[in-house]
């Protein structure tokens, strides 16, 4: 083996987020930010990793890959999803592991160092877990890839999160989620432009995840009515992207049912500056919706394509937001050959 070299583009939830962890569908899109590996054979004899965006250059690793017992907390929090992932897939491997050196890099998911809510962890899942199948000989079609790098980054994560994500960066394009089930290819109507906006520095999904996970333990019978709220809009939302009007109105209706959620487990899913953007929108014919956790993280404008599109672009950008540059619906995991 020379090099082997795979990428995963990050990910947005365009509707269905929070809903979705309950087995209610997403509508999710890769975008055209990607996280790559690179994996040769280690020149030192023994395993190597490196992160240049999360300041890791060359670090040598135990036996298997195994995080060296000295390192920090925070250096293992870094490179918990690469644990996560070596693990498992070396215990499927069908041969042993040599001493592989490999380089991760997921800065494109970030602006300014701040992370964008693109789902860079679980694009890094996937490219890395395509990039180690393929370096120790272990034959994985895409639906393998996916369970195996799902479940990596669930254990990562604690367990938190539904694993659209992950669909995301494998599958590409615009996708309908469930969890359990094998993602549903969709297609954006041309009728449709969707924008990606900061919204802030950023958010710790666990964080606001485990927040709501606090408010269903409090009070598990609104918290079962605001999801069923939320879980009632998602169902339709692959329906409404025959009708743009109807899929604008969903949005909004789905920013609405996410606003009262949040305000009553106190969790921080929608701000004040989400607010604002939304009342920038609607006073042009768009909506503005959080994406994902929420928090500080991207959000998202929808409008009808064309000039109503640039109206949109224009009040955005009087108010002072950012629209990130990205390419939407782009390809899934990508790569896995020997060079």
């Amino acid at each position: 083996m020379v090099s082997i070299s795979t990428s995963a583009p990050g990910k947005l939830f365009l509707l269905g987020e929070y809903a979705v962890l309950d087995g209610a569908p997403a509508l999710l899109a890769a975008v055209d930010r990607r996280a790559r590996v690179t994996i040769s054979d280690s020149e030192s004899g023994s395993w190597q990793v490196s992160a240049p965006n999360l300041g890791i250059v060359n670090l040598a690793l135990g036996g298997d890959g195994g995080l060296p017992s000295g390192l920090d907390a925070a250096g293992r929090s870094k490179l918990r999803v690469f644990d996560a992932v070596r693990e498992a897939v070396l215990a499927r491997a069908p041969r042993p592991a040599r001493p592989l050196a490999i380089t991760m890099d997921s800065g494109a998911l970030s602006r300014g160092g701040h992370k964008l809510g693109l789902g860079s962890s679980a694009a890094v899942a996937v490219a890395l877990t395509a990039a180690l199948a393929t370096a120790l000989d272990l034959d994985l079609d895409r639906e393998a890839l996916f369970r195996l790098a799902e479940q990596a980054h669930r254990r990562a994560q604690g367990g938190v999160g539904s694993g659209g994500d992950v669909a995301a960066s494998v599958y590409g394009g615009l996708i309908r989620y469930s969890r359990g089930a094998v993602p549903v290819p969709l297609r954006w109507p041309e009728e449709l432009s969707v924008l990606a906006v900061v919204t802030g520095e950023g958010a710790l999904t666990t964080r606001l995840v485990g927040r709501v996970a606090d408010y269903a333990a409090e009070d598990p019978a609104r918290y079962r009515a605001d999801i069923a709220r939320l879980a009632g809009l998602a169902e339709r939302a692959e329906a409404s992207l025959a009708d743009p009007d109807a899929f604008l109105r969903l949005a909004g209706d789905y920013f609405s049912a996410l606003t009262v959620l949040d305000t009553h487990a106190r969790a921080g899913i929608v701000t004040e500056r989400h607010h604002e953007l939304h009342a920038v929108a609607q006073r042009v014919g768009g909506v503005f919706k959080t994406s994902g956790a929420g928090g500080g993280d991207v959000g998202l404008a929808f409008s009808h394509s064309g000039e109503p599109a640039e109206r949109l672009a224009a009040a955005l950008a009087g108010a002072g937001a950012a629209v990130v540059p990205l390419g939407f619906f782009a390809a899934g995991v990508h790569g896995g050959s020997r060079s």
